[in-house]
């Protein structure tokens, strides 16, 4: 069994920083991708940010130019730097894994992130 661990979410004004971090129970070498979602009250999720084989990203064009994925191994841990917060950011986060081989797939409980203007 896998659990995920998302913490630093928080409250911050409008053109500050963040950054959250997901603790994998176990090695995240096994997982191909690991990514962010998240969901705003009365929306649909949205992928935000993923990271590949720990090389290869993709960002929602929302947060482009804003936010950075990365992974230390070393800690079995998934950044996800949010700069340059706007309100609109405001939503609970939540850490994915993904394991093509399966194929499995893990979610952490969420952490809120709350931007005001």
């Amino acid at each position: 069994q896998v659990q995920l661990v998302e913490s630093g979410g928080g409250l911050v004004q409008a053109g500050g920083s963040l950054r959250l971090s997901c603790a994998a129970s176990r090695s995240i070498f096994m997982f191909n991708v690991m990514g962010w979602y998240r969901q705003a009250p009365g929306k649909q999720s949205e992928l935000v940010a993923t990271i590949t084989n720990g090389i290869s990203t993709n960002y929602a064009d929302s947060v482009k130019g804003r936010f950075t994925i990365s992974r230390d191994n070393a800690k079995n841990t998934v950044y996800l730097q949010m700069n340059s917060l706007k309100p609109e950011d405001t939503a609970v986060y939540y850490c994915n894994a993904y394991v093509r081989r399966g194929p499995y797939e893990y979610w952490g409980q969420g952490t809120q992130v709350t931007v005001s203007s």
